[in-house]
């Protein structure tokens, strides 16, 4: 950090040494400037005592709550490197070494998906969010093109129905705008960006019970309208059900009502559920056959950098008895305690690469700082459904590196995240070796954690005995669990006995050094997942009556990106300070309870 920000220094002072300093000796002796710079230091050092008192210590192993962990040196002084020469990604000019470092970080995304970098493209976004609203703003966009094409050249679409132009593949959609190049203004002024396009010849945007909270922003901001999202229920593993998904495409398509995307999520941010990300796309090409198509997307901002694990060091997608054997060869999964991945999951990340866009955010699992969220597309030629021009940016028709704020949601936006982005992908490859290596130990810690759980009979608190519980074998590297008292069939006492508990060790008040243990939690509604949550309600003791009249279930969620707990000294090391923790804050609830 001493030499980067000597760097800094130096190139500030060589920028034409020759100039007299602006802010002389004499400036500097003055009251003014000296009163500054106490009160300047004052205030910095009561922030840092704020920061100091109620900071998460997400680079601790104690620290199992938000999805947050220990950042990489290499990306944290990379961001750090950057934000002293205060880039701004939106416009070249102002950014001249940072945007080409974001477009090559784009075309990592791309190759981390299983895209041809030849032809796909992508970028760094704030976050997840705002990334899955550039994601619908392209499916958005790209299907009222086939009504646009009909308004400006029909004889391009000509015997073709309202109800075939809803259905148009997106590579025969991105065709069409090939061959209408010489009229694009005039074709996107007449898309649903102009003078529109009925909602209705849209369709409805499909996504899991287990969405994340951008997509009804996403829906409700470019206004599709909150009912034309439709939320699909999950199975007991937490993954949309794909039963429930084909049912609905084909009660939709019967009464002739368009879809205009499907997605799936790759780590769900509650239970960290990988869906059948597979069957969705199967799903596309059965549907297909009978004329029926829909744009696909896979929201892993949360899950995405882990289809590192399954790269080998050329970027291949390694078969999954190579990659079992390899897992367990590098020591990077033992395969002979830990049974991951399962086909399910290995299934859905291979067929990732069939998505026409990807979400997937390097503040998550790529282990840099915020903010950096990022979206890889198919086919960049989906861009010219969404870019705009502006002449202080760029000009229209230069190469790519200018046009880069033409093409995102975002105006302005820190080049030091994509710095710190670079740097990272430069120290870790994206495959098994990189940051497989280092997301395959967080996983590994998430299956000796769930394992740890289910080896639990029970607790004694004071001749009182505590059930525990896991929800799911995570599909990834997230635990959530539950506790209730031996005999309690009161689900809204089970639910406050855990909600008290996470009080106990809540974060949301300082100072944070009273914490032996941070988790999260999170409350299962039946709204959102109907029935999903009533297997472990019954392994805690209570009767489907009581989950019947309440449809609640809170739990404790761990996320477990730490990847310390591979080692067993560790992992049974903290487990058992855990275990001390727990009983230590139950000996204190439990009597209420009774």
């Amino acid at each position: 950090m001493n030499e980067i920000v000597n760097e800094h220094l130096f190139w500030r002072k060589d920028f034409h040494p020759e100039d007299d300093p602006v802010i002389s000796l004499a400036n500097q002796n003055e009251k003014g400037f000296r009163e500054t710079q106490e009160t300047t230091t004052n205030v910095l050092r009561k922030l840092c005592a704020k920061l100091k008192l109620t900071s998460m210590p997400w680079h601790s192993p104690r620290y199992l709550g938000h999805m947050n962990a220990d950042i990489l040196m290499s990306a944290t002084l990379g961001y750090i490197a950057a934000m002293l020469y205060n880039p701004n990604n939106c416009a070249y000019e102002a950014s001249t070494a940072t945007t080409p470092m974001e477009l090559e970080v784009g075309k990592d995304f791309a190759r981390l998906m299983g895209f041809d970098t030849d032809i796909a493209w992508g970028h760094i976004c704030t976050d997840g969010t705002v990334a899955n609203m550039e994601a619908l703003w392209y499916a958005r966009n790209l299907s009222s093109i086939p009504f646009a094409v009909k308004k400006v050249r029909p004889k391009l679409v000509e015997g073709m129905s309202d109800w075939e132009l809803s259905n148009m593949k997106i590579a025969d959609i991105l065709d069409l705008v090939d061959k209408v190049q010489d009229v694009w203004d005039e074709v996107r002024d007449s898309s649903v960006r102009g003078t529109g396009v009925n909602q209705a010849q849209l369709g409805k945007w499909i996504v899991p019970e287990t969405k994340h909270l951008s997509w009804v922003k996403a829906v409700d901001v470019l206004g599709l309208g909150l009912d034309n999202e439709i939320n699909i229920q999950v199975d007991k593993h937490f993954r949309m059900d794909i039963k429930i998904l084909e049912q609905t495409i084909e009660d939709l398509a019967a009464k002739k009502i368009p879809i205009l995307g499907v997605v799936g999520v790759i780590g769900s941010t509650e239970e960290g559920a990988i869906d059948h990300f597979d069957k969705i796309i199967a799903l596309r090409k059965k549907f297909e056959e009978k004329g029926v198509s829909f744009y696909v997307h896979a929201d892993a901002a949360y899950g995405g950098y882990a289809r590192s694990i399954f790269l080998d060091e050329d970027n291949n997608f390694m078969p999954y008895n190579s990659l079992k054997v390899q897992l367990h060869k590098l020591n990077i999964i033992n395969q002979d305690e830990l049974d991951w991945p399962s086909q399910d999951v290995y299934n859905a990340f291979e067929a990732v690469s069939q998505a026409d866009s990807v979400t997937i955010d390097p503040h998550k699992m790529g282990y840099v700082p915020y903010a950096a969220g990022g979206i890889a597309i198919r086919d960049k030629r989906m861009v010219d459904a969404i870019s705009f021009f502006a002449a202080y940016i760029f000009e229209k028709g230069t190469d790519v590196p200018s046009l880069l704020g033409s093409y995102i949601l975002e105006g302005s936006k820190a080049g030091a995240t994509a710095a710190g982005v670079w740097a990272a992908h430069h120290v870790l490859p994206l495959n098994i070796t990189g940051y497989g290596r280092l997301i395959g130990a967080s996983i590994e810690g998430a299956q000796r954690l769930y394992d740890l759980v289910q080896s639990v009979e029970h607790f004694e608190i004071n001749g009182t005995k505590m059930r525990f519980e896991s929800l799911i074998k995570p599909d990834f590297n997230m635990v959530d669990f539950a506790f209730n008292i031996e005999g309690n069939k009161d689900l809204e006492k089970m639910n406050r006995l855990n909600l008290d508990l996470y009080n106990l060790s809540s974060y949301v008040s300082g100072p944070v050094y009273k914490d032996d243990f941070i988790t999260s939690h999170t409350k299962l509604d039946y709204e959102d997942y109907k029935d999903a949550p009533l297997e472990l309600v019954k392994r805690l003791g209570i009767p489907k009556e009581e989950w019947d009249k309440v449809h609640s279930l809170r739990v404790m969620r761990a996320c477990v990106l730490t990847p310390y707990f591979m080692n067993d000294k560790v992992t049974e090391n903290y487990w058992q300070k855990y275990v001390e923790s727990m009983k230590g804050k139950l000996e204190e609830l439990v009597p209420k309870f009774i």
